[in-house]
């Protein structure tokens, strides 16, 4: 009897060894997928942001090249004005009569510190004016998001890092859309809401676009980017509250 059922209960020992090996491997399957699509979509996301650097960049350096060849026209027009001969009729009866140029017209120059006056809220803050940064950001605390009219909003305060806010100086603007970030000590993306507002600096009287960020570690709460300066302004490092000075 026991010679009969021996090979039946051997069989089903290697039956169950074999179902065991076979969950075990299809387990391990599961999980190398796993791991090759987390390492494709992280490598997806380092392109993304390599691009969005490199355009960046770009950017950047069509924003020199038409800074420098606005330059290049200055000069070219002084120079020409310095080898012309000045001819004065002399008259023992008039006054000599000087004939004077027409100046070059120069784009309106910033310094590298200005105070802007922000129209949500009537208040001036100190900025940055930063050409290495594509857009342009402000230290946003306590955000929220909502809806309203079918459409996202988002309300935040503006913080300069000595008035406390209070519910008398809220931000509600519609959301125009995000953008995902990356921090150098982090590996992970953030996403940031963009808003446009109302911004006064000097002549400049324009709406442009903020990335919402805490930027409480920085020390201005307001940095204006390329997008803002680009095309009515040019930056004087060397030199800070230009258009304080003048008010």
């Amino acid at each position: 009897m026991f010679k009969r059922i021996a090979p039946i209960v051997a069989l089903g020992l290697l039956s169950g060894c074999t179902l065991m090996n076979g969950d075990e491997y299809h387990q391990a399957t599961l999980t190398a997928i796993q791991q090759s699509n987390a390492q494709i979509t992280n490598e997806i996301t380092n392109l993304q942001l390599q691009l969005s650097n490199q355009n960046d960049y770009i950017d950047s350096l069509e924003s020199k090249v038409l800074t420098l060849a606005d330059d290049v026209k200055d000069l070219k027009v002084i120079a020409a004005e310095k080898r012309e001969p000045k001819s004065v009729k002399k008259s023992p009866t008039s006054k000599q009569q000087l004939v004077s140029k027409p100046q070059p017209q120069h784009k309106l120059v910033l310094g590298e510190i200005e105070h802007v006056e922000i129209k949500a809220l009537d208040q001036i803050f100190d900025a940055r004016v930063d050409t290495g940064a594509a857009t342009s950001s402000l230290n946003a605390i306590d955000i929220s998001e909502f809806e309203r009219n079918g459409k996202q909003w988002v309300r935040f305060h503006l913080s300069d890092g000595e008035n406390k806010p209070d519910d008398s100086n809220w931000i509600e603007s519609p959301i125009v859309r995000y953008v995902r970030i990356r921090q150098s000590t982090n590996e992970e993306t953030e996403r940031r809401a963009v808003v446009q507002l109302w911004v006064k600096i000097g002549s400049i009287n324009e709406k442009t676009e903020f990335t919402l960020a805490d930027r409480s570690q920085m020390s201005h709460p307001v940095l204006l980017g390329r997008e803002f300066i680009r095309d009515i302004a040019v930056v004087d490092v060397s030199r800070k509250y230009i258009h304080t000075e003048t008010n």
